[in-house]
């Protein structure tokens, strides 16, 4: 439960620093809380698996490296590499987290729309495993 506290607020401290124009401050404590949170639910030892896997390194660079630029003071340059290499770490849950969706009533029929349907289409077929 505490994991996911951790995770959801540092996903909303994200988001509201990107819309108040990458303030720092807010996508910084952002950043540490979503690491922190998903430590909590999935566990450091497995934690640091996930992220330092032979075929991640390149993903996990930029995402830490989007993290440091980000704590460092330059908010729109790591944001962008920080959600790159969350793009390339994460694009094995895509699939699951589309067909999750489609079953939602409202979101789903969004998802089914003509333009949007063909883009979440070729988003959930990845084929890489994690």
């Amino acid at each position: 439960e505490i994991g996911m506290g951790l995770t959801g607020f540092g996903v909303f401290f994200l988001f509201f620093g990107m819309i108040l124009f990458f303030d720092k401050a807010l996508l910084a404590i952002g950043n540490v809380l979503f690491v922190a949170g998903l430590s909590f639910v999935i566990g450091l030892e497995r934690t640091f698996r996930f992220f330092f896997q032979k075929h991640k390194m390149k993903a996990t660079g930029f995402f830490l490296g989007g993290v440091l630029i980000v704590l460092i003071g330059w908010p729109l340059i790591g944001m962008i590499l920080e959600i790159y290499g969350f793009f390339l770490l994460f694009r094995g849950f895509f699939p699951v987290v589309v067909g999750f969706i489609r079953r939602v009533p409202v979101l789903g029929y969004l998802l089914n729309l003509p333009g949007i349907s063909s883009f979440v289409d070729k988003v959930g077929e990845s084929n890489n495993m994690v």
